[in-house]
C-alpha cells in the first residue's frame, strides 16, 4: 500500500490499563510503549529517530487522523502550520503519502526540519535497496517547507497557495496544527472559512498566550454569557497536566516546593518593580534543592532585576513555612483547569458551527503522555458516522 512505510502492524490497539511501564507513572500506558517505554511499536525505527516518546505518540495519532480526514473529504493538500522541526509533516508526507506544505516562522527550525527530511529519505532509500519487493509504487515526497509567520489578524496567502505538484481540478486544503500555540490556533480557525479549505484538524495549547480581546471568546454564544471572560491566571492554569500533578502530590515530590519559591520570588519582584506583572521566569534547574534565597536571587536576575537586591531573610523563612498552604492553594486552583479548557474548546467549536460548518471535539492522545489531548475536527460538509471512524486506532 502506498505510504505504508510509516507504521508497523500492531498486535494490540487502544490504551489498556496495564499500569506502570517505566517512565509513564502508574496510569494507563499506551499499548505502543509496553515493550519499550521510549520507542513506539506502531512506528518503524526511521520515524522514531530524533523524536521523543510523547511526540512519537502525537505524530502517529494525529497523522493517521489527518490521513483519514483527508480521504473522506477528498483533500488534495495538507498544510501543517507551526510545524517546528517538521516531525508531523515528515510522518504525513514520507510515512502516509500525503501532499504536505509545512509552515514555520523560525528559520532555524525550518533548517533543522529540512536536514531531518534528507536524513530520513536517505534511510528509507537504503531500506528500499535492501528490500526491493517492499518499494512503494509512487515516489516519496518530502514536505514543502515555508518560512512564514502567520498573523492571526490577517489573511496569510501563503497558507492557501497550492503546491506545484497538487492535482489539477481545484485545490482542497486540510489545515492542521499540533499544539498550535495561543493565537496560532485562532489563525487556523479563521482561515477555515476560506473556500479553498475543506477540513481542519487542530490541537491547541498555551491558552494564556491568547490575545485579550481577540483570541477568546470567538463565538457569539460564549461572548454573550455573563462572566465569560477568563483571566490570564485561569487560562494559564488550564495548560497544566492534572494526571502528572496528581502523581506528584501522592508521592509528596520535593519539586512541589518550587510553588512556594516562585510565590516568594513574585513578592520580591513586585517589591522592586510593582508594575512588572507575570514576568516569564526561565526555569531554574533543580530549584527544590537550593535555598529559597538562592532561588529568589537567580529569579531576579532572570527577569532583568538586580540579584543583589536586599532581601529580608526572616520574611523568606516565614514564606517558606507556608509551603504546604501554597501547594494546597495551587492544587485547588488546578481543579478548575478542565473546566476552563472545556470552555475555551467549546467556544472554538461553536465558532465553527455558527458559520454553518460542522465540527466535533475528539479525544486523540493518551492524557498521561499528552494532556492537551482533544482535537477539533471541522469540515464544510457533514461527515455523519465518519467522525467516529476518525478517532479509531488503526490496526
Amino acid at each position: 500500500m502506498a505510504g505504508s512505510a510509516g507504521w508497523t502492524d500492531a498486535t494490540t490497539a487502544g490504551y489498556p490499563a496495564t499500569g506502570g511501564a517505566q517512565g509513564w507513572g502508574s496510569g494507563q500506558t499506551p499499548s505502543e510503549f509496553l515493550e519499550n517505554p521510549s520507542q513506539s511499536s506502531r512506528l518503524i525505527a526511521p520515524f522514531r529517530k530524533h523524536v521523543r516518546p510523547k511526540k512519537q505518540h502525537e505524530i502517529r495519532r494525529l497523522g493517521e487522523l489527518v490521513k483519514k480526514l483527508s480521504d473522506v473529504t477528498a483533500c488534495t493538500q495538507v498544510v501543517d502550520v507551526g510545524s517546528g522541526q517538521g516531525h508531523l509533516s515528515r510522518f504525513m508526507s514520507l510515512g502516509l503519502g500525503l501532499n504536505v506544505k509545512s509552515i514555520e516562522g523560525d528559520q532555524r527550525l525550518v533548517g533543522r526540519a529540512q536536514h531531518l527530511d534528507r536524513e530520513l529519505l536517505q534511510t528509507l532509500e537504503k531500506e528500499d535497496r535492501r528490500n526491493p519487493q517492499g518499494v512503494q509504487a509512487s515516489p516519496r515526497r518530502s514536505p514543502h517547507h515555508v518560512v512564514r509567520w502567520v498573523d492571526p489578524s490577517a489573511l496569510c496567502e501563503e497558507l492557501l497557495l497550492p503546491l506545484e505538484n497538487s492535482p489539477r481540478g481545484g485545490t482542497r486544503l486540510l489545515l492542521t496544527g499540533l499544539h498550535a500555540c495561543g493565537d496560532l490556533s485562532v489563525a487556523l480557525l479563521r482561515h477555515f472559512s476560506r473556500p479553498e479549505v475543506a477540513a481542519l484538524a487542530l490541537v491547541g495549547c498555551c491558552y494564556m498566550k491568547l490575545s485579550d480581546p481577540g483570541g477568546y471568546p470567538l463565538s457569539r454564544w460564549v461572548a454573550a454569557l455573563p462572566g465569560s471572560q477568563l483571566s490570564y491566571r485561569l487560562r494559564e492554569g488550564a495548560c497544566h497536566a492534572l494526571e502528572e500533578y496528581a502523581e506528584r502530590l501522592q508521592d509528596e515530590a520535593p519539586g512541589l516546593r518550587t510553588h512556594c519559591y516562585r510565590a516568594a520570588l513574585e513578592t520580591a519582584i513586585r517589591g522592586a518593580r510593582p508594575e512588572l506583572r507575570r514576568p516569564g521566569v526561565q526555569g531554574i534547574p533543580r530549584a527544590h534543592e537550593i535555598k529559597i534565597e538562592q532561588y529568589v536571587r537567580r529569579g531576579l536576575q532572570r527577569v532583568g532585576l538586580d540579584p543583589q537586591l536586599p532581601l529580608d531573610a526572616a520574611a523568606l523563612r516565614a514564606q517558606q513555612a507556608q509551603e504546604n498552604r501554597v501547594v494546597a492553594f495551587f492544587s485547588l486552583a488546578l481543579l478548575l483547569a478542565p473546566l476552563v479548557e472545556t470552555l475555551i474548546l467549546l467556544d472554538r467549536l461553536l465558532y465553527i458551527q455558527e458559520q454553518g460548518f460542522h465540527a466535533e471535539l475528539l479525544p486523540i492522545f493518551s492524557p498521561e503522555l499528552s494532556p492537551r489531548n482533544l482535537v477539533l475536527v471541522a469540515t464544510k460538509q457533514p461527515l455523519g458516522q465518519a467522525f467516529s471512524v476518525l478517532e479509531t486506532e488503526d490496526g
